[in-house]
């Protein structure tokens, strides 16, 4: 028996010494290795939620192709939607218990005030939600969801693990990544929206695991969905210099319409707040169900009509009527509560409202030298910049969407004046954001709060302190200075109370002359400064330890962590003047 311990404590030690390394900035080999870890298992998760929606999609809808709403009879495009809302409020009147919030929202939500710990049920609740959302033909995308799972994915593995927060944190960005790469076949784009959007941290620390979380998850895409694009590109750019004035005037008008959408969600969000979520999913059901039973187009996340829209085959009045159509859908979907994601709408809305300024374009004196597709194109990666405040993303997307560099130039235009058309002229938020304050949550960045979010207490905390209960006799209090300590913890009652500098026991020994060996001294009454101690976990954040600090639950910290039920081990001391050290440096 004692032999069959050892392969478990040597792995427990091993667990232990990696849990340490991680709580520091430059612990890369195993950030990349679970990095790696996190991309796979997100990946799977993505494919077997694409499978699982793309299969049902093929076996209720009439024709082929996964998305033919169009194929639908009047009756039914206003009736599937209205089942799923059935669906969705049935799961969130009895299964959500006050989780409403979902996608790359409550991500940012968990990331900013939870240290990146998403739950179980959140993730059951997005995969099933989405999934019935999507099914169903509600004007939601995919990618928010996919963002959601993966980042779950990595919360969840990290949090078994018992990792350490700000490792876990680096997780959340890797699922995030991974979320992103497995969706659209775009690693690079998953990478940029994670550090720009979610993490908004471009150390080495971060870049690496969240680049071999990318490569992993869409080696797992490849492997089952196939290398497909998700959209048919044809081979375009731009025709002529004189054709950049009318990029300029599609980031303008991308930005309006991206400041148009993201105030329509809000408008939407912050009315119907006070509305039970069961209501509100039926209210969406029915707005969707009538606008499809006109315009099937707009249901479900309408990747066939942006392939169809890149190819040149709508008018500009249609395409138009789609964008507008397309906004108000999703605006009643995503603001009432329907569990799916923002950015394929985004990318819908771009699209044809950029293919439509196209065919505007080509009736302007002088006319357009360029193919509305490529308009198209610009217009999806404006409305991502504009709508996600993610321009660097949304340029990266639209290059590994068409692997073609003559994209770069014009899209770059495209997607900064979009997105300060949004964020300076109309002052919008991005619309992960807004969604958030709509609903009555917070959200707020601070680079101290940032930076001490990188670091686990384990990376500053001081290893050279003894325990001892408060009464002890003279030879003890000799012998606990031995090996030369710097804090000595007082027990009262098997608990840490207090925080004594060793030399100031040193010093009182020195002062008040020889001591009777067995005489007893009580720790807690000699001369000398003592701190008021507090418990922080092994796996807290310094963030979280200056918040300990800052709501005065002690003057310094103990970092400890259960070994064994009722057994907790400590493993060193934080002061304020660490965790202050720590952010100066």
């Amino acid at each position: 028996m004692k032999h069959a311990h050892k392969p478990r404590q040597h792995l427990s030690a091993l667990m232990d010494r990696m849990r340490l390394h991680l709580a520091r900035p430059d612990a890369l080999l195993q950030l990349a290795g679970l990095g790696l870890l996190t991309g796979l298992i997100a990946g799977c998760v993505i494919v077997i939620f694409r499978l699982v929606v793309e299969h049902t999609q093929d076996a209720i809808l009439p024709g082929s192709g996964a998305e033919n709403y169009e194929s639908l009879a009047l009756w039914a495009r206003f009736l599937l939607p209205v089942m799923g809302a059935v669906l969705l409020a049935i799961m969130f009147r009895w299964f959500a218990k006050g989780l409403y919030v979902l996608g790359v929202a409550r991500v940012l939500e968990r990331m900013a005030y939870h240290q990146g710990h998403c739950t179980a049920k959140g993730f059951i609740l997005q995969f099933i939600g989405a999934a019935i959302a999507i099914i169903s033909g509600h004007s939601v995308g995919r990618e928010g969801p996919h963002i959601f799972l993966g980042a779950a994915a990595g919360s969840l593995l990290g949090r078994k693990l018992e990792l350490p927060n700000n490792a876990v944190r680096t997780l959340v960005g890797c699922g995030t990544a991974a979320g992103i790469a497995a969706s659209f076949n775009t690693p690079l784009a998953g990478v940029i929206f994670s550090l720009e959007v979610v993490m908004m941290d471009y150390s080495l620390s971060s870049f690496i695991p969240v680049i071999l979380s990318a490569v992993s998850a869409t080696l797992i895409s490849h492997a089952v969905l196939g290398t497909d694009a998700s959209f048919l590109v044809p081979p375009v750019g731009l025709g002529s210099l004189k054709d950049i004035m009318f990029v300029v005037i599609l980031g303008l008008a991308a930005g309006t319409a991206s400041a148009a959408f993201i105030h329509l969600v809000e408008f939407t969000a912050r009315h119907t707040r006070n509305i039970a979520i069961w209501w509100r999913i039926m209210a969406a059901g029915i707005i969707v169900g009538l606008i499809g039973m006109m315009l099937p187009d707009i249901m479900g996340i309408g990747y066939d009509t942006v392939s169809a829209t890149l190819l040149g085959q709508y008018g500009a009045v249609f395409l138009l009527t789609l964008a507008v159509f397309k906004i108000i859908a999703t605006s009643a979907c995503v603001g009432m509560g329907i569990p799916g994601g923002m950015i394929g709408p985004a990318i819908f809305i771009g699209a044809t409202l950029g293919a439509a300024l196209a065919h505007l374009f080509a009736l302007s004196h002088g006319g357009l030298n360029t193919e509305a597709g490529f308009f198209a194109l610009l217009g999806m990666g404006a409305m991502m910049s504009g709508s996600l405040q993610a321009p660097l993303a949304a340029l990266t997307a639209m290059l590994e969407l068409t692997h073609n560099p003559e994209i770069i130039m014009p899209g770059m235009l495209a997607v900064v004046i979009s997105g300060l058309t949004a964020s300076e002229l109309f002052r919008k938020e991005s619309i992960f954001i807004t969604m958030l304050k709509a609903n009555g949550m917070d959200y707020a960045q601070s680079p101290l709060m940032q930076a001490l979010r990188r670091l686990g207490v384990a990376s500053v905390m001081d290893k050279s302190f003894v325990s001892t209960q408060n009464r002890v006799s003279a030879r003890k209090a000799q012998s606990l200075l031995e090996n030369n300590p710097s804090w000595i913890i007082i027990d009262q009652k098997q608990e840490p109370a207090a925080l004594l500098k060793a030399v100031e026991l040193a010093g009182y020994l020195q002062s008040a002359g020889n001591f009777e060996p067995e005489t007893e001294l009580d720790l807690m009454d000699i001369p000398g400064h003592r701190l008021e101690l507090a418990p922080v976990h092994l796996h807290e954040s310094l963030q979280e330890a200056l918040e300990h600090l800052n709501r005065g639950e002690g003057e310094a910290l103990y970092v400890r962590r259960m070994t064994a039920p009722g057994n907790w081990h400590i493993y060193g001391i934080l002061t304020r003047e660490s965790v202050e050290s720590a952010y100066k440096l």
